[in-house]
């Protein structure tokens, strides 16, 4: 039998590869502190909750339109207006099953066979494979700590082609929890235009931002900027609403005209409950926001102190999303238990062995100098947590 050799070259998510076997560990009755998932703890809030209630109680279980229903398409031109100083038409959104489903769309609609996508290091896991499932090619930025892992016109102008059709900015980013500056962000903007660029934006965590920091984004910044960006957001990562999978995207209208083309044959349209408590979160009251986002920066303080007070340990101190990205390569080479650890998935499988803690190797996102973890848990998990990474650090000779 003769299967998709474009799925074969698709590399297992080391993301969902860990979060599962961690688990299938507690289903056994092991005590597993887990810092791989990318999914609030929250419970999704109740007002939420209760307009997905009435959504079926009103009967609204049926098909929508494949690009999602107008009283959320209008919500979300509000919600630019209103929090990016962006101005769209419903014309020029989509709402998909998720943002991943967005990005998804996006380059199918923009990307033809060997087209060339810059892709940041670090990136989201995601981004080489769904680019690669469009025919496309993934190429990586080298970008650097000092930089706070952020692109410069340096790394970039490295990475350019004639085959280069589009760039990848995450911003906050997933992993580094790195956050553009309106200078930078200017910069890329230029850049982009010289080479005439589309950009694609992933904004999904802009609203977990912590300290003095900002988002902007990109397509705020020019007229051209504007015509040549698709901005991807959610309410997943926001609003505790994971579960409900429910992304969206703003950009051109003839690319946004492709993504709906082409979604109206995969998936059709967005779970219709899911749609009206998207509307919801996005018109309704944010106070379960503000308590998130104030409870996140809690537990992220709280773990870049005991990591920096610990000599064995460093870590890039995130400025947004719920990630920390921790250094552990000063073991690398050295033995516990008779074996030697390596790189990043050697320590991640190790240290899940050893003292039931997951976390996700930092190889999945272009780093393999670091783990990831997520601060998406309680205080007194993430405690217990980094007593076990303590005590695992000090178990090498």
């Amino acid at each position: 039998m003769i299967l998709s050799e474009k799925a074969k070259q698709i590399s297992p998510s080391l993301t969902l590869a860990i979060t599962a076997k961690a688990k299938q560990m507690k289903n056994e009755g092991i005590d597993v502190i887990s810092f791989g998932a990318g999914e609030p703890d929250f419970d999704t809030p109740k007002n939420i909750q209760e307009a997905a209630k009435k959504a079926i109680e009103a009967g609204l279980t049926r098909y929508t339109p494949a690009s999602g229903i107008n009283e959320l398409k209008e919500a979300i031109v509000q919600k630019f207006k209103k929090d990016n100083d962006l101005t769209y038409t419903m014309d020029q959104v989509i709402i998909s099953t998720g943002g991943k489903q967005c990005l998804s769309n996006v380059f199918q609609s923009i990307l033809n066979p060997g087209d060339e996508v810059l892709v940041p290091i670090p990136y989201w896991v995601s981004y080489p494979e769904l680019i690669k499932l469009s025919d496309g090619k993934p190429v990586y930025v080298e970008n650097k700590k000092e930089n706070d892992y952020k692109y410069t016109l340096d790394s970039l102008e490295k990475a350019i082609s004639k085959k280069t059709k589009a760039i990848i900015l995450n911003s906050p980013n997933n992993p580094a929890g790195s956050i553009y500056s309106h200078k930078e962000l200017m910069e890329i903007a230029d850049f982009a235009q010289k080479y005439d660029l589309i950009i694609i934006s992933d904004e999904i965590y802009e609203k977990l931002i912590y300290g003095n920091k900002t988002h902007v984004s990109i397509a705020s910044l020019s007229e051209d900027t504007f015509n040549r960006t698709i901005v991807i957001n959610a309410v997943s990562k926001s609003y505790a609403m994971t579960g409900w999978r429910i992304g969206y995207a703003a950009g051109p209208k003839e690319i946004i005209k492709l993504m709906s083309s082409i979604q109206s044959h995969t998936t059709s349209n967005p779970t219709s409950i899911s749609q009206y408590a998207a509307l919801e979160a996005l018109t309704g009251p944010q106070d379960d926001l503000d308590f998130m986002v104030k409870q996140f920066a809690q537990r992220r303080d709280y773990m870049v102190s005991r990591i920096k007070a610990n000599p064995k340990l460093s870590c890039i101190e995130p400025e947004g999303a719920f990630y920390i990205m921790l250094n552990v390569s000063s073991v690398y080479g050295k033995k516990v238990n008779g074996n030697t650890i390596s790189n990043s998935m050697e320590f991640s499988d190790m240290i899940l062995d050893v003292e039931k803690v997951a976390v996700i190797p930092g190889v999945a996102f272009g780093l393999d100098e670091y783990v990831r973890l997520s601060y998406a848990t309680s205080l007194e998990k993430i405690t217990e947590g980094l007593d076990r990474i303590e005590r695992f650090m000090d178990k090498f000779n």
